[in-house]
């Protein structure tokens, strides 16, 4: 594996856990187990993972961006949704993200642009994925205040 020069490399190491299931440990010393058996899952999937990954990457950009915009969130929920091909290997092709946000007031500006943001410069999971699959983001915005 070449390394570039001031490149990271980070390292995971994966256990055997029977059936077809994996205890995955990070560099960091958190675990999580990941499973792929057909009949009766047990943990998410590596290819569940990736979303997850994409949400959690996109979504601690976003809510550190607009704290520093002052916008008044009080709850923040995304969906991402990932369309697979049918032929092997079973990539994702289209992947959307919809970032639901509740609040006091939030700007809808700085909204689309913390979104953008994470989306063109700070989720490096973004632009992985972005290199094999169609990725749209939106958002949904209820102003609290209107309820």
């Amino acid at each position: 594996m070449a390394n570039e020069s001031n490149a990271e490399t980070k390292v995971m190491r994966l256990r055997y856990a029977g059936g077809e299931a994996f205890v995955g440990e990070s560099q960091s010393g958190h675990a999580m187990v990941t499973s792929f058996a057909h009949d009766k899952l047990t943990a998410p999937t590596p290819m569940e993972l990736l979303l997850i990954s994409l949400g959690g990457c996109t979504g601690s950009d976003v809510v550190g961006i607009l704290e520093k915009k002052r916008q008044r969130v009080t709850s923040y929920e995304i969906e991402v949704r990932g369309v697979r091909r049918d032929e092997h290997p079973r990539i994702y092709t289209e992947i959307e993200v919809v970032h639901r946000f509740r609040g006091h007031k939030i700007d809808p500006k700085a909204v689309a642009h913390a979104i953008e943001l994470s989306e063109t410069k700070y989720c490096s999971v973004s632009a992985m994925l972005a290199a094999s699959a169609r990725l749209t983001m939106r958002y949904e915005i209820t102003d609290e205040e209107n309820l």
